[in-house]
């Protein structure tokens, strides 16, 4: 075997390997999946082909539903940073959408830099617009409402952006990247651009409070952008070299799951790349958290799973 076929061969192993143990189960006939993990494409098309493999858009979206796409936007950087959900990806979910007979998309984030800047910028704004979406302000304190979250722990109630707490159809689009606080920021962290006061998690418990609002936010589907995979510097990116290309996604009805998932391809990616900390669920604590307060699960063996590879 010549080396460049032995090294493109081992790094497609090597990055299975991040989902593979807990994705090898048989398929029940007839049941719907959990969770599946695609490897090795482009965004578009690992989309694509992963919802397929779930039941297609149709299962998720009902015609004249109103879905909210909520996207990871917090950062003015440009996608190559990896700081923000991909462009392409959440246009081909708001595309998606309409296909199959959503009356309309909104999208929205409450940005940590000046929202014009992070919704253009990010690209997301002009692919949400172009697939027939609608950007909404995250930032607006009129945006907000008050809303108890009567299983918190430390977190006993919230302003809730307006669109968070009454979608017909929520679907939940994080990036999967480093964080100084979190150590890893995904599925359930996305969560905190639905509230006003973001802060109030990071002087509270950030794990706990990441938790307990997962108990209050309705998700129909989530999908993880692991396309690149910022592996230092996060969350907001320090340069593109610590965003590396990994080609992963992960679509799944189990949020805790998602994360489970992503945390494992964040240790591949870290590993393959001599960059970051390859953590496991264990060391990310607000998994286990939510967990607990019955939000999900983080062992795939008990979900119906597939893995599915396109390199």
């Amino acid at each position: 075997m010549k080396r460049r076929e032995f090294v493109k061969t081992a790094v497609a192993a090597t990055a299975a390997a991040a989902v593979a143990k807990p994705l090898m189960a048989a398929v029940p006939a007839g049941k719907p999946l959990d969770l599946v993990a695609v490897y090795g494409g482009e965004p578009v098309e690992m989309f694509r082909k992963g919802i397929a493999a779930m039941g297609g858009m149709s299962r998720f979206v009902k015609k004249g539903q109103t879905v909210v796409v909520k996207p990871n936007i917090g950062w003015d950087r440009k996608p190559e940073f990896g700081s923000n959900a991909n462009p392409e990806l959440v246009g081909e979910i708001v595309k998606q959408c309409f296909k199959f007979g959503a009356k309309e998309v909104l999208c929205f984030d409450h940005t940590c830099h000046r929202p014009e800047d992070c919704y253009k910028n990010s690209g997301i704004a002009e692919a949400v617009k172009a697939a027939g979406g609608t950007m909404v302000d995250g930032n607006s304190s009129n945006m907000y409402i008050d809303q108890d979250l009567p299983k918190g722990v430390s977190l006993k109630k919230a302003k809730v952006h307006k669109l968070a707490a009454n979608a017909d159809v929520f679907i939940n689009v994080p990036v999967l990247k480093h964080h100084g606080g979190a150590k890893i920021t995904c599925a359930m962290k996305n969560y905190m651009g639905c509230v006003e006061d973001r802060q109030f998690w990071h002087r509270n418990d950030l794990p706990q409070c990441i938790a307990d609002f997962s108990t209050y936010q309705k998700t129909t589907l989530t999908v993880v952008d692991a396309y690149r995979v910022m592996l230092e510097h996060g969350p907001q990116g320090k340069d593109p070299k610590f965003a590396p290309v990994a080609k992963y996604q992960v679509i799944s009805t189990d949020i805790v799951a998602a994360d489970a998932a992503a945390i494992g391809i964040f240790a591949t990616v870290a590993k393959q790349y001599g960059m970051g900390k390859p953590y496991t669920v264990d060391e990310i604590p607000y998994v286990g958290l939510a967990e607990k307060l019955g939000v999900g699960t983080a062992d795939l063996s008990k979900l119906n799973v597939k893995k599915i590879s396109m390199a």
